[in-house]
């Protein structure tokens, strides 16, 4: 009776978390990656809406910078256009060469190094943190315009119920959480048209004059400030603009979600990202000018057009209010990719070792949980820490996106250079990236430069700590690399001798379970304390081994048979060498995401099939443990243990020791 009842809440919590998460993905399905992956239709929704909803924002900040000389508008509105397209044909040039994903970090660390990598990889974490952070809060602040003063004390508490709520639907799936948002983003694109169409087609007779207007203020700039000082207002604010660029990166970022083919899926929907954002922030540059909009205060620029578009409209003031809720509602799907890219760079970074590796596992669900986790812990973190403000936030987010930017453009300009032997058109495919980063540099230059002391120091230093923080993890890991590889050394050619035991497994023998993953020293050593700690004790030795699915490995049905292959073969080696050591031996594999429960469903059939027998593991042991260990490496061993013991098969934890 007792043991039901632990068993009952177990199967309770289960349930629970089945309902609230999702049921588990069938790894044998041969159209897993077909369902889910997304056409792109979908991955323009999950993830251009980051780049479309910066429209919301990024435009103001840049007329807002020209000030009284709003004649420059148009052309800055052209200009950002431009830079749109060519910082998008950059990045699909990227899709092309690079068509695993991984964006900036993968071509800093192929094209410039390890060491630019990790600063690119970090300048996009602490980003798409931010992302997510300030996606939420002016999502809040757009819906908390439409409700009383008194409830805007509890903002942030709303913030951080998004927060959760974004969590649990990336925990069940990409795909799924995109689908409950596509109505919105579909919404923000229909009013948004509707709202610059009518702004351009019901404002003609503007067009003539507004040139006079621009020949009038051009004259007199250049009789007051000077060639030169135009030159420099108009590049402040077309940097101070950089907003509108900040999700260009995602596509490239997230390919692994595209569907096949993953170059064509991945260029389409840059294509699409790029039209829609560089349609969207260059007319309403142009319906700026055209409306005579001025900054109203308590009111965005975008609420302002719009309450003076469909002020004659029927139910204009509703349609009104439903564009800039729209807004507010897109900049919630936007925090969508941080929570898509964000943990697919940290799993990249995990499987380089620049972070902890569990951070490249998939949960059941075949999402990277771990990273999901921290990514929105860490905006609420942000979101408490600043109550929410916008203004707090945004100075902080365009400069990690331009280092990561400026890094991508300098390494695919060293690709192209690498490259003029064999491809006849790098002239012209290094004179795009050369151009973007000219573009990228600038912008990251000046943007450091007036935002520094209103918290581009705060996006530093963070930025700075999180590189310092790999630099520690990764010296950790090769540490432990290097004494793994003495192991190597010393264990791999084990010499033996007598007679080899062909012999299969007898069900009443007693019997050994080695839990091993890659054929290796340390997996030698914990079969050989087996025999030295209990001898002339058993008579078979049965490996279980799981081909674990992360990050790394999850790209399609070819590399999950790869995977699956490699890990067999390793099993066949320490077969062979148990049955030259005189046992009876065989192997057990499974493929999944979750160790623990693999290897506890596979040590409860074993134990029924061999009655005699005892589980053993290995574990790293060091000669002072530091209270970083159980965060860089797991404690897959004492969970198994834990689980085997309370199914009464003994099992034994042997140490290995490395030194370092």
């Amino acid at each position: 009776m007792g043991q039901e009842q632990p068993a009952a809440r177990q199967n309770l919590v289960r349930r629970l978390a089945t309902a609230v998460f999702g049921a588990p993905k069938y790894l044998k399905d041969p159209g897993l990656f077909h369902k889910m992956s997304l056409i792109p239709v979908l991955a323009w929704v999950g993830l251009g809406a980051d780049g479309l909803s910066s429209s919301s924002y990024g435009p103001e900040e840049a007329f807002r910078a020209l000030g009284s000389h709003t004649y420059l508008a148009i052309t800055l509105g052209a200009f950002t256009a431009l830079t749109v397209f060519i910082i998008s044909y950059a990045y699909s040039r990227i899709i092309e060469h690079f068509p695993h994903g991984g964006g900036g970090y993968i071509v800093a660390t192929h094209m410039l190094g390890e060491n630019a990598g990790v600063v690119s990889g970090s300048a996009l974490l602490v980003d798409y943190v931010l992302t997510i952070t300030v996606s939420i809060a002016s999502c809040v602040d757009a819906l908390f315009s439409y409700i009383p003063k008194p409830y805007h004390a509890y903002k942030v508490e709303v913030a951080c119920l998004l927060a959760v709520l974004l969590i649990v639907l990336n925990i069940r799936g990409v795909k799924e959480s995109i689908a409950v948002m596509a109505p919105i983003f579909m919404v923000f694109v229909g009013t948004h048209v509707l709202l610059l169409l009518d702004g351009i087609f019901t404002h003609t007779d503007r067009f003539v004059p507004l040139a006079a207007d621009f020949h009038a203020g051009l004259s007199h700039d250049l009789s007051s400030i000077g060639a030169f000082g135009i030159m420099m207002l108009f590049l402040r604010a077309y940097s101070l603009g950089g907003g509108t660029y900040t999700g260009i990166e995602a596509v490239s970022n997230g390919l692994q979600i595209m569907r096949e083919p993953r170059v064509q899926t991945g260029k389409r929907t840059m294509m699409y990202m790029a039209g829609s954002l560089a349609f969207t922030a260059g007319l309403l540059f142009l319906c700026y000018t055209l409306i005579g909009i001025r900054p109203v205060e308590g009111k965005t620029l975008n609420s302002v057009l719009a309450d003076a578009l469909f002020a004659d409209w029927p139910l204009g003031g509703t349609l009104a209010f439903i564009t800039i809720f729209s807004e507010g509602a897109l900049l919630l799907v936007a925090a969508q990719t941080g929570f898509v890219d964000g943990p697919r760079v940290m799993s990249n970074m995990a499987v380089d070792s620049w972070l902890p590796h569990r951070f490249a596992a998939l949960s059941v669900r075949l999402t990277m949980r771990n990273g999901i986790v921290l990514m929105g812990v860490a905006s609420i973190l942000l979101l408490i820490y600043t109550g929410g403000s916008v203004s707090a936030l945004v100075v902080m987010y365009s400069i990690n996106v331009f280092l990561t930017f400026s890094l991508s453009q300098l390494g695919m300009s060293r690709f192209y250079i690498k490259r003029r032997q064999e491809d006849p058109q790098w002239l012209r495919h290094l004179s795009v990236h050369l151009v973007g980063l000219v573009l990228c540099a600038t912008i990251l230059a000046v943007t450091t430069v007036e935002k520094f002391t209103e918290g581009g120091w705060l996006t530093l230093l963070i930025t700075s700590v999180v590189i310092g923080i790999c630099y520690l993890i990764r010296g950790h890991y090769q540490s432990v690399r290097k004494g793994m590889e003495q192991l190597d050394e010393a264990l791999l050619d084990f010499p033996t001798t007598g007679p080899v035991n062909e012999a299969a497994p007898a069900r009443n023998e007693p019997t050994a379970i080695q839990l091993v993953s890659a054929y290796s020293g340390f997996g030698v050593h914990t079969l050989l304390s087996i025999l030295t700690t209990f001898p002339k004790t058993y008579k078979n030795v049965i490996f279980v081994s799981v081909a674990v699915i992360d990050s790394g490995s999850f790209k399609g049905a070819e590399e999950l048979e790869a995977l699956e292959r490699s890990v067999q073969q390793g099993l066949v080696k320490y077969v062979t060498l148990a049955r030259r050591l005189g046992f009876a031996a065989d192997y057990r594999l499974a493929v999944a995401t979750d160790v623990v429960e693999s290897v506890v469903a596979i040590c409860r059939e074993l134990g029924e099939e061999y009655p005699r027998c005892t589980v053993f593991t290995g574990q790293l042991t060091f000669r002072l443990e530091k209270f970083y260990h159980r965060m860089l490496h797991n404690e897959t061993a004492f969970a198994i243990q834990r689980r085997l013991q309370w199914d009464g098969l003994t099992t034994v934890i042997l140490p290995i020791r490395v030194s370092i």
